[in-house]
């Protein structure tokens, strides 16, 4: 089985394309010929963008990260979501405020993915699961900027997120409570 634990956006921007269609994770036995999904260790490296990924259910500690925004996420839908969200010029924190705003006033316990932009005003477009499909939430841009304007006021939540860390709803309860 082809595992690669390291993609090098600039050296392979074609491994960059698989991870966000979804098709990286997807192995095929070579004995029976299905496909499934296997998750294991990985480091994303987008030089350009100075963003570093690690993909690992374990805490994981980067000395020198002098320049790079660092994330942990611990699956790879999550690996995906935050590609994506850094690809459209978002801050992954604000998108997580946004995220958990959005499930308050749904009144719901669901998983949100970031999935795009999209509209002339650029809304954010999430995905979560319901009855065995995804369905899709457009945010207006609006509740994106006034998180951001929010943790403008709170730098404190923004400093706490240097080195490699792992910016996801638990993350930002710890702020909330």
């Amino acid at each position: 089985m082809d595992i690669r634990t390291y993609i090098d956006v600039e050296a392979d921007p074609a491994a960059k394309e698989s991870l966000i269609s979804g098709e990286f994770f997807l192995k095929e036995c070579p004995h029976c010929g299905k496909r499934q999904l296997v998750e294991y260790p990985m480091i994303y490296v987008d030089r350009r963008e100075k963003l570093l990924i690690c993909l690992s259910d374990t805490s994981l500690k980067a000395d020198d990260m002098a320049g790079f925004t660092g994330r942990l996420v611990s699956d790879a839908g999550s690996l995906i979501e935050k590609v994506k969200i850094f690809d459209s010029g978002l801050d992954d924190i604000a998108v997580e405020m946004c995220k958990f705003i959005t499930l308050q006033e749904m009144g719901r316990q669901v998983e949100l993915k970031f999935f795009r932009t999209e509209g002339a005003e650029g809304d954010l477009v999430f995905t979560f699961p319901e009855n065995g499909q995804m369905q899709l939430l457009s945010v207006g841009l609006n509740v994106y900027e006034d998180c951001r304007k929010i943790l403008g006021r709170n730098p404190a939540v923004e400093e706490s997120a240097t080195g490699l860390v792992r910016i996801d709803r638990d993350w930002l309860a710890s702020f909330l409570a």
